[in-house]
């Protein structure tokens, strides 16, 4: 299958099945080895497991937010994070930038990778190998066939594998910590906690999925930066 048969259109049906492997919002708890309990709609205690409840109603209710955006506003916030992106990243020849296929409503990034590829630069998208692993990349550019990789999600089918100098993932939610909210599938912390000190991550999203705080565990990781529509937010201390 090409990238070329793949429709970016948000209201399009063959969208969900453009998500990148890590940003999948149906995830059973389970699947990270980790109970939920059956009721929780307030946080009176840290524990995982009542986090964990209360970060998938923050999750929905984020989602349903980004979704309630017009086509139109949409377009405009990726513009308008697109040029943020540039402003942070500077002269993109040379690098690798491992990016992602919009979802639900997801900041649309794939006119500005294009952009880098005109630039210089090579883009790449995750690969999930198994469960409970880090995330391997894959070069990708428009043209490139595409395979149906776990969960039936299309993936590189031939790229070459490869350590991005840059990883962009988009946030459900994220904090002042610059804390990541995703869809609860835990492979980007799992795929952070192993990358090379020298890479870049990046979160990608909308001003309105700012939270107080995702109630950070041991095993989250901080992205270094996050990108909205409206700003460049850094987080000033060590991961």
């Amino acid at each position: 299958m090409s990238a070329a048969m793949m429709d970016n259109d948000d209201n399009a049906s063959p969208i969900e099945c453009a998500s990148p492997p890590c940003f999948m919002h149906e995830v059973d708890p389970a699947y990270a080895g980790l109970d939920c309990p059956a009721q929780a709609t307030a946080l009176p205690v840290t524990t995982w497991p009542v986090v964990a409840q209360w970060r998938e109603a923050e999750r929905q209710r984020l989602i349903s937010d980004r979704l309630s955006l017009d086509a139109a506003t949409r377009a405009d916030h990726a513009r308008r994070i697109s040029l943020l992106l540039d402003e942070l990243i500077g002269d993109p020849a040379g690098l690798i930038v491992s990016a992602y296929w919009p979802f639900r409503g997801e900041p649309n990034l794939q006119p500005w990778l294009r952009d880098l590829r005109a630039r210089g630069a090579e883009t790449a998208l995750p690969v999930v190998i198994a469960k409970k692993t880090p995330l391997v990349f894959r070069l990708w550019r428009d043209g490139d066939l595409l395979a149906r990789g776990v969960w039936n999600i299309p993936v590189p089918s031939d790229g070459r594998e490869v350590q991005p100098d840059i990883v962009i993932a988009p946030v459900v939610g994220f904090d002042t910590g610059c804390y990541r909210l995703g869809y609860g599938g835990g492979f980007f912390d799992r795929t952070l906690a192993q990358l090379p000190a020298s890479t870049t991550a990046i979160g990608v999203g909308y001003a309105q999925a700012a939270i107080a705080t995702i109630e950070p565990q041991p095993f989250d990781i901080p992205m270094h930066h996050i990108v909205t529509e409206s700003d460049i937010r850094t987080r000033h201390t060590a991961r």
